[in-house]
């Protein structure tokens, strides 16, 4: 997932003047940036320049604000944290989990993705000491970049060179980090299952969590889009709290629809909620008791959601890709393929739910069809890697 909220930490190396560059090159790709520096790399670049660039109070001491507990406040917020330059007695700590300040406890408090960017005389880097740290660290899941070479501040050349701008840049977009492909797009999500209500206290539902739905939302705001999510009936728990993503619950697939009906832009809707297919032809407004006797409850077909929605859009000239998802208990691609025409959409993603375990899942698979009749099939995975996945395909379809 690309992250939209970075700490920036800047170690005590000449380089850090340089990490000045690459805030603005991270800034220019939409992300909100909280620089943290250590207390001896401001000898390098000032408090005041970071606060200038980013517009925000800089904390460099664990002392500062004490009762908030910032370093644990930083942690939590943040999506991602890139240490550039990281320095070798930095890197030494890390690998050690010491938290002597504000930088390494926020790290060590951290479950975002950690990247480091070291920079070095190229003895200091080619230390059996720091590549020892370098590896610990790495077995530990945190990402180090390898330095670049070149001419080195006090005028030797060797490897241990902070990375251009570009460089850092690239490493971060090779590693799945900075995604931004969906920059200025709208995205809407339809998640969880409906309720169609029998009386007051009892309802027609489904087995949908909603977390394919919440993990496509989330993919699509981390690159860069702003999110419509429509929940229906999902955990409190499981919503995001994402200022990114406006969240509007729903109950029925009435209520889905009247909402879907006033969006009148997007340039993706992904219809990945299960919609009831019949609702109760009568809804009791007061709880049905039990008498002894059998009760026969009649039930009537909701209206083809995706179908008329999909009309009705296209009727006003929507232009946006609409993706349907489908959960069939026998999957036959040709049958999946009359589906998608049928419904008017641009895409049809559709699974087994026999074959592998999706409601209530953290994993997923299937095959994604268009209607141009290309096909791409997904191996079962975690449901937040196959939204990756999905919009890696239909990014390049948004243009």
């Amino acid at each position: 997932m690309f992250p939209r909220r970075v700490i920036l930490g800047v170690t005590a190396g000449i380089a850090a003047y340089k990490s000045c560059e690459l805030f603005r090159r991270l800034q220019d790709r939409g992300l909100d940036l909280t620089v943290v520096p250590t207390e001896n790399s401001l000898h390098f670049v000032g408090a005041a320049t970071w606060e200038a660039l980013s517009g925000k109070r800089v904390m460099t001491s664990l002392w500062q604000d004490v009762a908030s507990g910032a370093h644990v406040e930083l942690a939590r917020d943040a999506e991602m944290i890139l240490i550039a330059p990281a320095t070798a007695d930095f890197i030494s700590r890390l690998a050690q989990g010491r938290s002597d300040d504000l930088l390494s406890a926020t790290v060590l408090t951290a479950q975002s993705p950690i990247v480091l960017v070291p920079a070095m005389h190229h003895q200091m880097w080619s230390n059996p000491a720091t590549q020892a740290n370098v590896e610990m660290l790495r077995s530990r899941g945190i990402v180090v970049m390898e330095p670049a070479e070149g001419p080195l501040n006090n005028g030797d050349i060797g490897v241990g060179r902070f990375p251009e701008t570009f460089e850092i840049l690239d490493f971060l977009n090779e590693i799945g980090l900075l995604k931004s492909d969906l920059i200025g797009k709208k995205c809407v999500v339809t998640a969880g299952g409906t309720r169609e209500m029998i009386d007051p206290v009892r309802f027609i539902g489904n087995l949908s969590s909603g977390k394919q739905g919440i993990a496509l939302a989330k993919e699509a705001a981390s690159r860069g889009a702003h999110v419509t999510l429509i929940a229906a009936n999902i955990e409190r728990g499981l919503i995001p709290q994402d200022n990114r993503i406006a969240v509007v619950d729903v109950q029925s697939a009435n209520d889905l629809f009247t909402e879907l009906s006033s969006i009148t832009e997007f340039d993706a809707l992904f219809m990945a909620a299960a919609v009831a297919d019949y609702r109760p032809a009568e809804v009791s407004q007061r709880k049905l008791k039990r008498d002894g006797s059998a009760l026969s409850l009649e039930l009537v077909e909701n209206p083809d959601l995706i179908g008329t929605f999909t009309a009705e859009y296209r009727g006003r000239g929507g232009q946006g890709k609409v993706i349907a998802f489908a959960a069939e208990s026998e999957v036959e691609l040709e049958s999946a393929r009359g589906k998608l025409i049928r419904k008017g959409v641009d895409y049809l993603f559709i699974n087994d739910v026999l074959s592998q375990k999706v409601f209530n899942s953290e994993s997923n698979g299937g095959t994604l069809l268009s209607k141009t009749g290309d096909s791409w099939t997904f191996e079962y995975q975690p449901k937040d890697t196959l939204s990756g996945k999905l919009l890696d395909v239909l990014s390049k379809a948004l243009g």
